[in-house]
């Protein structure tokens, strides 16, 4: 069975639930707190790029909702590199205060 390529818009707040992976209440309550969605006619639409900006900044972190069309390996590569980013600074922020205190 083909797979359904990921849309450039989604329109409704079905659509927008499913891609977030989240019940309707929930992709409603986040619209109220900011999350990007814009009106059209009597639909609600937003992109899965701004969704998944979105995500990003709310989270502190890199957010990417993966679809049947990602490749895994990249997103594991990516989530991976952030990772270490992160271990990176904590291990050096560790060492100056260690520094500081000698």
């Amino acid at each position: 069975m083909p797979e359904e390529p990921q849309p450039d818009l989604l329109k409704g707040w079905k659509q927008i639930a499913e891609f977030l992976g989240q019940p309707i209440s929930v992709a409603q309550r986040w619209a109220t707190t900011g999350m990007p969605v814009t009106r059209q006619g009597r639909f609600v639409v937003a992109t899965p790029e701004e969704l998944n900006n979105w995500l990003g900044r709310e989270s502190g972190e890199p957010v990417h909702v993966v679809t049947n069309e990602a490749d895994l390996s990249e997103e594991l590569k990516r989530g991976l590199s952030h990772v270490r980013k992160e271990q990176r600074g904590s291990l050096a922020a560790s060492q100056k205060s260690g520094r500081k205190r000698s």
